[in-house]
């Protein structure tokens, strides 16, 4: 593609075109001029079962040639479809409602207004605060951003959000003492991600806090919110991030996965205790626009079922564990990584300009971004992230169709990567 038409594209302009895909094949992305990128990254953490699949493509076409265009609140065969393969084969016990949406961030928000509602129809007019964490992320509408904390997409937006309570994403503890100051008479509910993903680089919480922090929730009769959507449909080994941890929520956010990048999907999850005094009191949920298109329920169907079918579960724990094995071998003592984290197939590198003292990058030095376009000249593509005590960090959540070959490719690409990245912040 010509320079000037790619430039054209970025709403923002940038000093450089942007990298021009012309197709993606298997766990490849290939550029126009067709050298190829290793999708180490899956994205944004999104693709699970591989780029190109011919049997999504043609659940595609069949759904595009049978419907285009239905209201939300409509009921088609692949919508139904989608409903009853995830109750009969991922949904936790108990959950038995779901409602689509178009990614994560609408479903962030959908939620939201779920808990609120349940409140609401409960005769809790008074609870509305959702409490969320003080490194977190869920999402870029003004409502995930106001329940979430990520420092560097919130910036200049405080003005427009909703002071929503933050309890310390470490301590659980913390929590307790959140809902006493506020009053938990005026709590709808708690949200915070199984793993941290964008917000700290695959942070796994200590020991206890998932359990905890459930038991503090039902003793104040608030609403238990798990942002699935980087962890969800078998990115950490398990259909459920939140499975590692042994709690049981309320109510569930995921996407990504949900379609494996195939087409815009998201979803809230959630059980009959949450949803039927909404539906006794008469009460219902605005729709977006997109919500649960049937093409997305068709390719998510699909998705789902080679996901079930070829055992790729069972292979992210498999091939996490090995990639994690060859992170820890050649990254364990890095200079500039601090940190090698995470479960399955989302794993995170912390990194850092002095490991000895902790010591930061610069926050104006960007330095898991300049990391990330290094990783892109050695052939790889991983995703940059951080906020707040994680200044930088790079999440590898590459398909899980990889192999051991594409596995050293990953972890034989970041060393360079991240020497060429702290060679150039030190100019």
């Amino acid at each position: 593609m010509d320079p000037s038409r790619a430039a054209s594209f970025p709403f923002i302009p940038t000093e450089s075109p942007p990298v021009v895909i012309d197709r993606t094949e298997g766990v490849w992305l290939i550029r126009d001029d067709g050298t190829r990128i290793l999708d180490a990254g899956g994205g944004a953490i999104v693709s699970n079962i591989g780029h190109g699949r011919p049997e999504v493509v043609e659940a595609a076409a069949r759904a595009l040639g049978t419907i285009d265009y239905v209201l939300p609140v409509w009921t088609t065969e692949n919508r139904v479809a989608l409903v009853e393969e995830l109750t009969e084969h991922w949904l936790p016990a108990r959950f038995t409602r779901a409602s689509f949406f178009c990614g994560g961030s609408e479903s962030v928000d959908a939620a939201v207004r779920v808990a609120r509602t349940h409140h609401l129809a409960a005769g809790r007019p008074e609870r509305w605060k959702v409490i969320g964490r003080d490194v977190s992320y869920h999402g870029s509408t003004l409502s995930g951003l106001s329940v979430g904390n990520h420092d560097r997409r919130r910036a200049g937006f405080d003005p427009m959000l909703t002071d929503h309570p933050k309890s310390d994403w470490l301590d659980p503890e913390s929590l307790a003492k959140v809902i006493e100051r506020e009053d938990a008479n005026t709590i709808a509910a708690f949200i915070g991600e199984p793993i941290n993903g964008a917000s700290a680089g695959a942070m796994v919480p200590p020991d206890g806090y998932w359990p905890a922090v459930e038991e503090v929730c039902r003793a104040n009769d608030i609403l238990l919110i798990v942002d699935e959507v980087m962890t969800g449909f078998g990115r950490t080994g398990l259909n459920w991030g939140h499975e590692h941890f042994g709690i049981t929520p309320d109510i569930i956010v995921a996407g990504k996965g949900l379609s494996g990048g195939y087409t815009p999907m998201g979803g809230v999850y959630s059980t009959d205790a949450v949803v039927d005094p909404i539906a006794a009191a008469g009460m219902g949920m605005m729709y977006f626009t997109f919500s649960g298109a049937d093409l997305g329920c068709a390719v998510s169907v699909e998705v789902l079922r080679i996901m079930r079918e070829e055992g790729l579960v069972e292979r992210s724990a498999v091939m996490g564990a090995r990639l994690r094995q060859r992170l820890d071998e050649q990254l364990g003592g890095h200079p500039n990584v601090s940190d090698i984290r995470g479960l399955g197939l989302m794993q995170g590198l912390e990194l850092v300009r002095d490991r000895e003292t902790g010591e930061d990058f610069p926050r104006s030095v960007d330095f898991a971004a300049k990391a990330a376009a290094e990783a892109i000249k050695q052939g790889v593509w991983l995703y940059p992230c951080g906020s707040g005590p994680v200044s930088d960090a790079l999440l590898i959540g590459p398909p899980f169709t990889i192999t051991d070959e594409h596995n050293d490719l990953i972890v034989d690409g970041a060393k360079p990567t991240i020497d060429a990245a702290a060679a150039s912040a030190s100019v």
